[in-house]
């Protein structure tokens, strides 16, 4: 455990890095299936497979599989989960009947199911805090995840928190692949007498109406279909140690950074959770560790391991002794999101900008 400090301490280490080889749970060379995204302003729609490829003049090609803020958001969860739960408080908004954890939350710290609840003001002291002086304490105790995984506080004090750790899961030189179905209804509908034939001169949403329904028989061609990797799948992920270390505390700075450290270790050492979506369920490739890094500044590597146990006792000690925030029940204050819901753009807009004012005459 103690290297770890030591490279946080040094001032020579830039960041950690990993490389995993993944392969689909079917084995080398299945087909999986990638995010499909809208079609960009632009684009023809024969050019548009609805995934998110590059191609490049010497026929090779990159699929994204798994962006950066969406393995974000299948790590932070982690910490509701034993072993990792007492790592950070759980902070949880009731909103009507259903109640909400922080580490769900996509924009963490800064989302608005915090940004209308009752632990406002905290947190955005917490943003200015952070804004005014580098003092990453405050939003420590309450939203530590929100300085790993990085957060922007865009609807309010502008905070921005780089991401500490990034991981991103990409496939190379691909096939697309396309697929077509056919809906047979269970019987004969029409024939059978229980419903009316659409008329010949019908509108067309009255005939597509019996394919909605599942009343008549609905084909479906040239779906998406996934792709097959060609040249592997990879996540690359890494933790920048120069942005733990340039965090600031108004108490022990070098407990802070050990503890956002050790969280940050937990988050890319942990099992990963390998179905990404349906038909992409992502293992770790057979007789293939991942790959660690010690990445200095003048560039030179050196192959560092980190497993999961060794981490997480480093990540325990550390919470230990900077101390982990209070665990919070909050509310969902209605009343706030309602009056500005009721505000102009502009309105909105003045309003924002006398609290960044208040804010920044509060940090002198």
């Amino acid at each position: 455990m103690r290297e770890f400090d030591e490279w946080l301490q040094g001032r020579d280490v830039a960041a950690l890095a990993i490389r995993q080889e993944l392969e689909p749970a079917e084995g080398p060379g299945a087909v999986i299936f990638p995010p499909t995204y809208a079609k960009p302003q632009g684009v023809r729609d024969e050019d548009w497979t609805g995934y998110n490829i590059d191609r490049f003049p010497d026929g090779s090609s990159v699929c994204q599989i798994d962006s950066v803020g969406s393995q974000a958001n299948r790590m932070e969860p982690l910490f509701k989960k034993e072993p990792l739960v007492a790592l950070v408080p759980q902070v949880a908004i009731r909103v009507g009947g259903q109640t909400i954890s922080l580490l769900d939350a996509g924009h963490r710290a800064a989302d608005a199911v915090v940004r209308y609840s009752s632990l406002a003001e905290e947190l955005e002291n917490a943003f200015w805090a952070w804004m005014d002086g580098g003092n990453a304490e405050p939003l420590a105790r309450i939203a530590p995840t929100s300085i790993v995984f990085g957060a922007w506080d865009s609807r309010g004090t502008q905070a921005k928190l780089p991401r500490i750790v990034r991981s991103v899961v990409r496939a190379f030189d691909v096939d697309v692949l396309h697929r077509s179905a056919q809906y047979v209804p269970a019987a004969d509908y029409v024939l059978e007498g229980v419903v009316d034939e659409p008329a010949k001169n019908a509108r067309k949403q009255d005939q597509d109406a019996h394919s909605e329904l599942g009343l008549s028989h609905a084909p479906a061609t040239w779906a998406h279909g996934g792709v097959i990797a060609r040249s592997g799948i990879r996540r690359s992920a890494s933790i920048n140690i120069e942005t733990i270390r340039s965090l600031g505390a108004a108490g022990d700075a070098d407990a802070l950074r050990s503890y956002i450290f050790g969280l940050a270790l937990v988050a890319l050492a942990s099992p990963q959770q390998t179905s990404l979506r349906e038909g992409c369920q992502l293992v770790p490739a057979e007789g293939c560790a991942p790959h660690w890094e010690l990445v200095r500044h003048d560039g030179t590597r050196e192959a560092h391991p980190v497993d999961a146990d060794s981490a997480l006792a480093y990540a325990q000690a550390a919470a230990s002794a900077f101390g982990v925030g209070e665990s919070l029940e909050e509310v969902f204050d209605s009343a706030k999101a309602s009056k500005e819901l009721k505000m102009s753009a502009d309105e909105r807009k003045r309003a924002r900008a006398r609290g960044r004012a208040r804010g920044a005459s509060a940090g002198e």
